[in-house]
């Protein structure tokens, strides 16, 4: 299980989830001998961290200066469009 590093900082956060859920998530830490707080915040920091990973990975693929745009005149007419099938 991935274990986040547990920092000097740390906030209470209150949630609210469905009784399946609940019971879901007690049923989970129990099985990784944690507790649900650490359980649903190794979740959160995960989902965090591969959301920061997407755009920083996003970021380094853009461009860094605009394409070309190209004008209306230089499109497919609809009828050219459709023979393409």
């Amino acid at each position: 299980m991935f274990r986040a590093p547990l920092s000097s900082w740390q906030s209470n956060v209150t949630i609210k989830i469905s009784d399946e859920t609940a019971h879901w998530a007690r049923r989970k830490a129990a099985e990784e001998n944690t507790s649900v707080s650490r359980l649903v915040g190794g979740m959160v920091e995960r989902q965090m961290r591969l959301s920061d990973d997407y755009w920083q990975a996003f970021e380094r693929w853009r461009p860094s200066r605009p394409l070309p745009a190209l004008g209306a005149t230089s499109r497919m007419s609809r009828p050219e469009a459709h023979e393409r099938r």
